[in-house]
């Protein structure tokens, strides 16, 4: 009876270990994951239209959503007006300075005739002292001019800024979605009201998912970025495979996560490796992978 209790044992083990053997055991596991964007408001007021539904696939720069911009138009058009006024100043200013010209055109003239007549002895230095005298006022009436426009123009480049700034708000408050994804998460709806940076949905490419695995030193060897590998899924009664391309290896070491196999394994120290695999409609966020170094295994 022993020895057949010995001989059922030894099958056992036998069986066992031929079961756990690295030809019938993955070389990493892991669970997919994807790049999630998170788009927030860039302006404030009421949601006037949000059409984005969790599910949703969505294009590159395509129209989801618009926000109320009746204040933002109002506050330009207040700019504008005044921008409009402080130029009707600057006019005035400016036209006094053209007179001034003018007038300092007409007084050189008169300064090189009687010049001229002074070298003729048939005027007096005295005019031409008071000619010099004059066009000496009209230089410094300019300049008193000119520098009260100096101001204006200032307050008009402000108002210019201030004016662009508003624009840019007014198009912001038109809501186009940043890159094209599949919408995960809808943090708002129409009619409420938002504010700059609140959350208004996520979004990530599933197109292509990333599996993340992790792998032992003695693994890094027979591994290079670049590198093709088979990942395999669940599906039904058997495993579903994958083409995979090995995008990233880290290079450094850290703990095996706690949702990694046994207690032993996840305190050893391992190297987290990304998978590009393309998705067929099957892979989801989280799911649970194998990643085999041989398709043939």
């Amino acid at each position: 009876m022993k020895q057949i209790y010995n001989s059922i044992a030894a099958l056992l083990v036998t069986t066992l270990l031929s079961c756990t053997g690295n030809g019938n055991k993955a070389d990493g596991y892991g669970n997919f994951e994807a790049t999630e964007t998170t788009i927030s408001a860039e302006a404030n007021g009421k949601l006037l239209t949000f059409s984005v539904e969790e599910g949703n696939v969505l294009d590159k720069n395509q129209l989801v959503g618009v926000i109320d911009t009746v204040q933002l138009s109002l506050k330009r058009d207040q700019l504008l007006a005044s921008k409009n006024t402080i130029f009707s100043k600057s006019r005035n200013v400016l036209s006094q300075r053209e007179v001034l010209k003018e007038q300092l055109r007409v007084a050189q003239n008169d300064q090189n005739r009687i010049a001229n007549l002074v070298k003729a002895n048939a005027a007096t230095t005295k005019q031409l002292d008071d000619i010099n005298g004059q066009i000496s006022i009209i230089k410094e009436q300019m300049k008193s001019v000119e520098s009260q426009n100096a101001p204006i123009v200032n307050e008009v480049k402000s108002i210019e800024v201030q004016v662009q700034q508003i624009e840019d708000q007014i198009e912001k408050s038109v809501i186009q979605n940043p890159a094209k994804g599949t919408v995960l998460v809808k943090y708002a709806e129409p009619n409420e009201i938002t504010a700059f940076g609140k959350p208004l949905y996520k979004i990530a490419d599933l197109d292509e998912m990333i599996l993340r695995v992790y792998i032992s030193e003695n693994q890094l060897a027979n591994l290079k970025v670049g590198q093709e590998v088979t990942v395999k899924i669940d599906d039904a009664d058997s495993m579903k495979s994958y083409q995979g391309q090995i995008s990233w290896i880290s290079d450094s070491a850290e703990f095996t996560p706690k949702i990694i196999q046994t207690k032993e394994e996840r305190v050893n120290l391992v190297y987290a490796v990304k998978i590009r695999v393309k998705n067929d409609g099957s892979l989801k966020i989280g799911m649970p992978a194998e990643m085999w170094l041989s398709s043939s295994q």
